[in-house]
């Protein structure tokens, strides 16, 4: 069963009789439809009533309304409103445009607007490589969609996905102090969406394709990087990559066994799949086998995939190994999981190697049940923020492209990400190392600057 989470926060407006036993039997009620309560504050008192306001974390919407009905039973109370935080969140959007230039009176005015911004206008005519000084391309990204890919929700198109896209453009700020802004597509034709990038990309100092489906995704981002100026990304490929090898590169330490010597299971070979099998094999794994729907892929069988598929069955699976995911976990050191929910059972993980490594990355279900999982893995990792080592992409974008706006690269190459990856790593000091740290939280601090210092000291060392 799932457990309560911030997802699913219920903010309730309540009127209860006027004693300490009743708002205390609110809290019992709550607590025994297995909700957490986390706040319980006495709005308005009167002499024999009390107006209370009282949030609690649910499992989901179905959790939400029977802790509802539960506490409408109570003598003496009645539910007045029932909030959704998630939602209140979102009224409004969750980002705003600031100017960073005051403008208090005609002098403000002149320098910022009309007559003086022409002088700016004429340098960067004449010199077009001010812009990136003069303008706000030194540090904006543009965050693109065309909502086909969307979470673990798919194709539901660009109005659904903007609350996803306005999130990571506050992740960006927050974590990267680098300004982000949506820029949702309603258009699936790749061409289209090439045209439309290629046409914004003046006012950006880069570009972060976000939640476009495969394999159209490859060729998109294939073709901006060929035709633009700026460094383009695709967050859901590289940056799970880089979040991925950064965990692994210190789970591998706590088990004592080198990336070369591993057999790595894969499950899910789409776009995030691709891109960790790549990276993973750039730092020196040599046994990867990837596994689809219909079983392993392999090079004795390409009929019918994509380009970017087959490369990956002609790459990996050096044993040329066949079957199911359940029988290809027979003696692996390691299964990534970034999938579907539920795939496994935790006992199918009883025939991995000694000392396995499972990261079971599907959100918001976990390919198996992590508590499970533990027993069977020295080291378990997923995708949520609920269970310790959390592979969260926040750790790698937001500090990459501080580092590549401050650095001026436009080329993401593969030796720059497993740059990340090992700066993503490194926070994490070697005595800290542990089966549940092996991956710093998603609020340290200390992540982005050291993912940006990486990006630097790459761009020194070339």
């Amino acid at each position: 069963m799932a457990q309560p989470s911030p997802s699913y926060t219920v903010a309730l407006h309540l009127k209860v009789p006027a004693s300490q036993k009743a708002v205390a039997r609110l809290v019992d009620t709550a607590t025994a439809t297995g909700a957490v309560v986390t706040g319980v504050d006495v709005a308005e008192a009167g002499t024999d009533t009390l107006t209370v306001d009282l949030t609690a974390d649910t499992r989901d919407s179905r959790h939400r309304g029977d802790l509802v009905a539960r506490l409408e039973e109570l003598d003496g109370v009645v539910v007045e409103t029932v909030g959704d935080s998630t939602f209140l969140a979102h009224v409004g959007g969750k980002i705003e445009v600031v100017g960073t230039y005051p403008i208090h009176n005609r002098r403000d005015l002149a320098r910022v607007y009309t007559p003086g911004v022409a002088r700016v206008c004429k340098a960067i005519y004449d010199h077009p490589e001010r812009a990136q000084k003069l303008t706000i391309k030194k540090n904006t990204v543009a965050v693109v969609t065309d909502g086909t890919a969307v979470l673990g929700m798919g194709d539901i198109g660009p109005s659904a996905a903007m609350p996803v896209m306005e999130g990571k453009a506050v992740l960006f700020k927050q974590f990267g102090n680098v300004d982000a802004w949506p820029v949702a597509l309603d258009t699936k034709d790749p061409e289209e969406i090439i045209s439309i990038v290629k046409a914004i990309a003046p006012a950006y100092g880069g570009i972060n394709l976000e939640d476009i489906a495969a394999p159209k995704c490859f060729d998109i981002e294939e073709r901006l990087r060929e035709e633009l100026d700026i460094p383009v990304f695709h967050d859901d490929q590289h940056g799970t990559a880089i979040v991925t090898l950064a965990a692994l590169i210190n789970a591998l330490k706590v088990v004592g066994k080198r990336i070369e010597d591993v057999r790595i299971v894969l499950s899910g070979v789409g776009a995030a799949g691709s891109a960790i099998a790549k990276l993973l094999m750039a730092h020196g794994a040599t046994d990867i086998v990837g596994y689809g729907r219909t079983g392993a892929l392999s090079a004795h069988d390409t009929d019918g995939m994509n380009q970017h598929r087959r490369w990956l069955a002609e790459n990996t699976n050096p044993r040329r190994v066949t079957g199911t995911l359940k029988e290809g976990l027979v003696g692996a050191d390691v299964f990534i999981g970034v999938s579907s929910g539920n795939l496994l059972d935790p006992e199918d993980l009883s025939v991995m190697a000694d000392d396995a490594i499972v990261f079971a990355m599907a959100n918001p279900t976990p390919e198996v049940d992590p508590i499970g999982a533990a027993n069977y893995a020295a080291v378990v990792a997923t995708g949520r923020s609920d269970f310790p080592n959390q592979i969260n992409n926040v750790l790698a974008f937001p500090g990459l492209f501080r580092g590549l706006l401050d650095t001026g690269i436009t080329e993401i190459t593969t030796s720059l990400l497993r740059a990340a990856a090992t700066g993503i790593a490194s926070v994490v000091d070697a005595d800290e190392i542990s089966p549940v740290y092996i991956i710093p939280g998603a609020f340290d601090t200390h992540v982005a600057e050291a993912v940006a210092s990486a990006v630097r000291r790459f761009a020194e060392e070339k």
